[in-house]
C-alpha cells in the first residue's frame, strides 16, 4: 500500500512540475501548451506527464517518454524513439513524422 501511495504522489508531483514549465512559457506558447497538455492526456490517458530533459514529455507509467513538447524560437512537438507506430494499409513508404513546429 505504501508503494502505491508513493507512486500517486511521484505522479502528482510530476504533473506539477510539467504544468509549472508549460505555465512559465511564453505566450502564445503557454496557452498552445496547456492546450497540447489537455489534448495528449484526453487521447492517451494511459500516459502520465512527467518532466524529461527539462521539457514536458508524456510516459506509459515509469516506462520511457513517448512524446515531448518545448519551447526556443517557436514551439516543438515531437515523438520519441520509443513511440510506437503503425503504418497506414497501402502506404507508399515507411517514412513516419515524428516533430511538429508551431509558430505564432
Amino acid at each position: 500500500m505504501a508503494n502505491t501511495q508513493k507512486q500517486t504522489k511521484k505522479k502528482i508531483d510530476n504533473e506539477a512540475a510539467v504544468l509549472e514549465k508549460v505555465a512559465a512559457m511564453p505566450e502564445p506558447y503557454r496557452a498552445m501548451g496547456e492546450r497540447l497538455h489537455q489534448l495528449i492526456l484526453e487521447s492517451a490517458p494511459e500516459l502520465e506527464a512527467r518532466p524529461w530533459y527539462g521539457m514536458p514529455g508524456y510516459a506509459k507509467g515509469s516506462g520511457p517518454v513517448l512524446c515531448f513538447f518545448r519551447v526556443d524560437d517557436y514551439m516543438t512537438f515531437g515523438l520519441t524513439e520509443k513511440a510506437t507506430f503503425e503504418l497506414e494499409d497501402g502506404a507508399p513508404d515507411q517514412l513516419m513524422e515524428c516533430a511538429w513546429f508551431f509558430t505564432s
